[in-house]
């Protein structure tokens, strides 16, 4: 997914203004700490149905990129 951008949101406000999914209080790092745990996408969204395959491809997309940022940044 490369256009994560619709769905996950910055709020200042939210969550210490951690990255989250479409406006809601579950972080992009809650969804890649459940993954790390072992929880498959179907298992998260058992528990947090307001969540789709999407989000969770989403929340994978962001953390690419973020890494690609850093790898980018490093090098400069």
């Amino acid at each position: 997914m490369k256009n994560y951008n619709e769905r996950i949101t910055i709020e200042p406000g939210k969550r210490g203004g951690k990255p989250c999914i479409r406006g809601m209080r579950i972080t992009v790092y809650d969804v890649l700490d459940y993954l790390a745990s072992g929880m498959t996408e179907n298992e998260i969204i058992k528990d947090f149905p307001d969540l789709t395959h999407e989000d969770i491809r989403a929340c994978l997309a962001f953390a690419a990129d973020r890494e690609r940022k850093l790898e980018i940044a490093a090098v400069l």
